[in-house]
């Protein structure tokens, strides 16, 4: 008899995909569901679980076919600019606006690479909040400040 073998990076990911799909199986059934026709709110994330359910079920199968590679060290420096850079634009962009906050987190979230120094990083966090301005406010027309009440004068 042939011992099965897990690639160990795909089948932590794939209980965690599948676990996380449970969990929030089980948080949409706290919520309204309706119907295809009539959806309530709990109906989207419901499928949208379910999804995320099912693809950790193909990546848990495919963690015993496939030799991957081995899990390797955690990029902290990532985690240490990633994460924080949405936190700090949802602090300053009631006060600040759209553009400072888009501004300073697409700043501080480009310093998770250790090859991007300080000038490319000033002109990545232009390029993308000018991008996204041009996107959001007047391509799609969104209702929001480009500046907020902490920058009038």
């Amino acid at each position: 008899m042939k011992s099965v073998r897990l690639d160990p990076a795909n089948a932590l990911c794939g209980l965690l995909f599948i676990g996380l799909g449970l969990f929030f199986t089980y948080q949409s059934f706290q919520l309204e569901l309706g119907t295809a026709f009539r959806m309530g709110p709990g109906y989207f994330p419901l499928v949208l679980a379910i999804i995320l359910a099912l693809l950790g079920i193909v990546i848990l199968v495919q963690a015993t076919r496939v030799e991957g590679e081995p899990i390797g060290p955690v990029a902290w420096r990532g985690m240490m600019f990633i994460l924080p850079a949405p936190v700090v634009f949802g602090l300053l962009v009631r006060g600040a606006g759209f553009v400072p906050a888009l501004f300073v987190a697409a700043f501080i979230a480009s310093f998770a690479s250790e090859r991007l120094r300080v000038p490319a990083a000033l002109l990545l966090a232009i390029g993308i909040t000018f991008f996204s301005v041009l996107v959001f406010s007047y391509g799609l027309g969104l209702p929001f400040e480009r500046f907020g009440p902490w920058l009038r004068f």
